[in-house]
C-alpha cells in the first residue's frame, strides 16, 4: 500500500470556528485541521495573503480519489453494466454540478476563503468554486486518514445519487417497472407521499407508494428519488410473485375492464 502524500500545509489557521463546523457536517474528525484549512483556500484568497498554498494541489488528489472511489463502488454494485455505461454513470456523479450540490448541502461556502474580488462577485455559491473545494477536502481526508475515510465520506455524499443515475430504462427502475406491473393489472398509476427530516445540509426523504389507496411500500434516502426508488422496489417485492393489485392479502384483482 502507497501510503498517502504529504500535503502542502499552512501553518496558521484563521477561521477555525468555521471549520471545526465543515468537519462537524462532513463527520471526519481531523487530526491536523490545518489540511482542512488548506482545502477551503481558494487561489484569490492565498494571492491576498502572501502566497501561502492554496487547494489546487489538494483538489487535484481529491479527484483522483473520487474517481477510483466512484468506479470501485459501481464496478462491484452493478454487474450487468458495459464499460460505456459504467463511463456515463461516473460522470453523471462526478459532474461538477452534481459536486456543486453536494457542497450546497454541506453549506461549504461559509467556510470558503476567497479573495474580495471572488468574494464580491457570488464565488461562494459559484459552480466551479464548490465542486473544485470539495474534491480539495476529499483529497484533505485521504491525507488526513487514508483510503477508508475518503472511501466513506464519498460514498456518504454521493451514494444514492449513484442509484439515482443508474435507474435508467433498465432493471434499476423500480419506479417504472412498478407503474408497469400495476396496469398489467387494471389498477391506478402509483402515487407517492414525501416526507423529509433534518437540517437542510444533511436531509432524509421518506417515501410511501400507494396503489388504490393501500401502501405496498415505503423507503428511504438522501433524494426524493431515491426514496421514491426504494419504496417502488418495496412495493414490487410486495407484490412479485403471489400478490395482484387490490386484493389486500389474498391477492389483487384489480378493477376489471
Amino acid at each position: 500500500m502507497i501510503d498517502p502524500p504529504t500535503g502542502d500545509v499552512p501553518q496558521v489557521v484563521d477561521n477555525g470556528e468555521e471549520l471545526v463546523g465543515l468537519a462537524a457536517r462532513i463527520g471526519h474528525e481531523f487530526s491536523d485541521l490545518d489540511l482542512l484549512h488548506q482545502a477551503v483556500s481558494h487561489r484569490s484568497w492565498c494571492a491576498e495573503h502572501g502566497g501561502p498554498p492554496s487547494n489546487e494541489r489538494l483538489e487535484f488528489l481529491g479527484d483522483s480519489v473520487l474517481g477510483l472511489v466512484v468506479t470501485a463502488h459501481t464496478y462491484a454494485r452493478y454487474p450487468d453494466l458495459s464499460e460505456s455505461e459504467l463511463s456515463r454513470l461516473r460522470a453523471a456523479v462526478v459532474s461538477a454540478s452534481t459536486l456543486a450540490d453536494v457542497a450546497g448541502e454541506l453549506d461549504l461556502g461559509r467556510a470558503l476563503l476567497l479573495g474580495k474580488g471572488e468574494a464580491a462577485t457570488g464565488g461562494r455559491e459559484k459552480t466551479s468554486i464548490l465542486a473544485d473545494t470539495l474534491e480539495a477536502v476529499i483529497g484533505a481526508i485521504y491525507i488526513d486518514g487514508g483510503w477508508r475515510p475518503a472511501s466513506r465520506l464519498v460514498l456518504g455524499l454521493l451514494g444514492d445519487r449513484i442509484d439515482d443515475a443508474s435507474s435508467g430504462p433498465g432493471d434499476r427502475d423500480y419506479k417504472s417497472q412498478l407503474q408497469e406491473l400495476v396496469a398489467r393489472q387494471g389498477a391506478e398509476p402509483p402515487a407517492y407521499r414525501l416526507d423529509e427530516a433534518g437540517p437542510d445540509h444533511r436531509k432524509t426523504f421518506e417515501a410511501d407508494v400507494f396503489v388504490e389507496g393501500e401502501v405496498l411500500g415505503r423507503g428511504s434516502g438522501t433524494t426524493k428519488k431515491s426514496a421514491e426508488q426504494a419504496a417502488a422496489r418495496a412495493a414490487l417485492t410486495e407484490l412479485r410473485p403471489t400478490r395482484r393489485v387490490g386484493s389486500g392479502k389474498d391477492g389483487y384483482r384489480g378493477r376489471d375492464r
